[in-house]
């Protein structure tokens, strides 16, 4: 699973810690979904922990007749209600375009989080100490991009195979480019 995780400073508090919006793949192209989760105002391990699992979670849901790399799905994470949002997908023997509510318990987006926390706390601290760094270059939007596919394949993640790709991780410009 690719994951860019945004963090877009909000004047006033929002009841929504964050936002995962998938981005599909190219037909022709070997690449996965890119899930985008964006938190909003100031993020903790636990926030950022809970926007993961909402992606992971949202990830998993069931989409019949969608083939999972062409699904785009919407959803707000709120802390008292859980995850809630849509996904939508062309449906091929159709035609039409196909949309089916995401809705993931409180619950299930905690015991995700704690697992993720459990097994790879200390690189979830790393990608957010590194999205609250003071000292991020003016003109830049601040986000860092990973990956991880055992989580989305439903095995364990492990700590080392998350930190991994914590070092690999980049820094995204407001324009577009990759740092």
């Amino acid at each position: 699973m690719n994951v860019l995780v945004m963090l877009e400073e909000l004047p006033a508090q929002s009841p929504v810690l964050a936002q995962v919006n998938s981005v599909p793949s190219e037909i022709a192209s070997d690449r996965s979904t890119r899930d985008v989760v964006t938190l909003f105002g100031v993020p903790d391990a636990q926030s950022l922990a809970l926007a993961l699992a909402a992606a992971l979670e949202s990830s998993r849901s069931d989409v019949s007749g969608g083939n999972p790399l062409d699904v785009t799905r919407q959803v707000g994470v709120w802390p008292e209600r859980g995850a809630i949002g849509d996904a939508a997908w062309l449906d091929r023997s159709t035609g039409e375009v196909v949309k089916r509510e995401v809705e993931i318990p409180l619950a299930v987006l905690l015991e995700t989080a704690s697992t993720l926390l459990a097994e790879c706390g200390q690189g979830i601290r790393r990608l957010l100490a590194g999205l609250l760094m003071p000292d991020w270059p003016e003109g830049t939007q601040r986000a860092i991009t990973f990956s991880f596919a055992p989580a989305a394949a439903g095995t364990r993640l492990s700590g080392e195979s998350f930190l991994a790709s914590l070092r690999e991780a980049d820094g995204l410009t407001t324009d577009g480019e990759e740092n």
